[in-house]
């Protein structure tokens, strides 16, 4: 197995190279060549699963099914710094993040594909953050997704035929259990859309990694509040999130196209968020933690350095 240290970018990563987050139901993509398995290190343990490194019309992608393949983990034993440190370590610079989820809209219903652009996080047991005591940063989470990547899932789905809403709001749960009635019309009244269980703290560790990051929630039900499905079933949700699997397989077939080419900074300045988050004052930064940190903040360290 290779080091954290001895992880390097496959050929091709001068170029963008496109990550690819696959939440439940979807576990690889059709159509990809070139396809090799391999294992990645991390400062922070292991991450979901080992790494389809491919390529799509000749564009290197790398994917990674978020709960493992066959569905081990649960929402709460993702190692989400590992996930989001090996794609930042292997060279990725752009991650879209599907997710299947539950709809607080009647007009969302199961089927539907919506490109996220807010999140609130109720998640309580989880690693939030690469940063913490000798090397402390405190980033912008005021538009957690990257408006460049999002409009690039929103022009794929449309083309290819999905049913899809641009912009929502993701309430994150830690679950695993679904939601109770009283916290599902709560929800609703914070004027959340959607509901899911993996992409806190995934997009804030994004965020820190200074890579660009949109989420494509796929909705499988309409949760609690809805007088037809007060109660959720699981083989309800896995009979949609199978049709919903196949359809993201066509969206990201779509998708990376897209953003194949771009090779300017990202005009939002996802990839530069660093450059005025890092607190510590450079005497009180502690050894161990900058070395953790070798892959995700190496960039801005080593620019505070010259």
């Amino acid at each position: 197995m290779a080091s954290a240290r001895q992880a390097q970018p496959p050929q091709g990563a001068s170029k963008r190279l496109i990550g690819v987050i696959g939440g439940s139901g979807l576990y690889e993509v059709p159509g990809l060549t070139n396809m090799r398995w391999q294992k990645v290190a991390t400062p922070f343990g292991d991450p979901s699963d080992d790494f389809l490194f491919a390529e799509l019309g000749g564009q290197p992608v790398v994917f990674l099914p978020r709960h493992g393949r066959g569905h081990r983990l649960s929402p709460s034993g993702i190692n989400y710094r590992a996930n989001i440190d090996a794609m930042k370590r292997v060279g990725v610079t752009d991650i879209v993040s599907l997710s299947a989820v539950g709809s607080f809209r009647e007009e969302l219903s199961p089927g539907t594909f919506v490109v996220v652009d807010q999140f609130i996080d109720r998640t309580i047991h989880r690693q939030k953050s690469f940063f913490g005591t000798g090397m402390v940063a405190h980033v912008s989470m005021a538009h957690p997704v990257c408006a460049r990547v999002g409009d690039a899932a929103y022009k794929a789905a449309q083309a290819v035929g999905l049913k899809v809403v641009r912009g929502g709001t993701y309430l994150a749960m830690e679950g695993p259990q679904f939601s109770s009635l009283a916290e599902s019309e709560v929800y609703r009244t914070w004027g959340c859309h959607v509901i899911g269980m993996t992409n806190m703290p995934e997009a804030k560790l994004a965020r820190e990694a200074e890579l660009c990051y949109a989420t494509v929630a796929m909705v499988t039900d309409y949760d609690c509040w809805h007088p037809d499905h007060d109660h959720v079933q699981v083989a309800d949700i896995i009979r949609v999130l199978l049709e919903n699997a196949k359809n993201a397989c066509d969206l990201v077939r779509e998708f990376v196209p897209l953003l194949k080419d771009r090779l300017t900074p990202c005009p939002h300045g996802c990839d530069r968020v660093l450059d005025t988050a890092l607190i510590t004052a450079p005497a009180a930064r502690d050894p161990a933690m900058l070395k953790m940190l070798d892959a995700v903040a190496r960039r801005a360290l080593a620019a505070q350095t010259k």
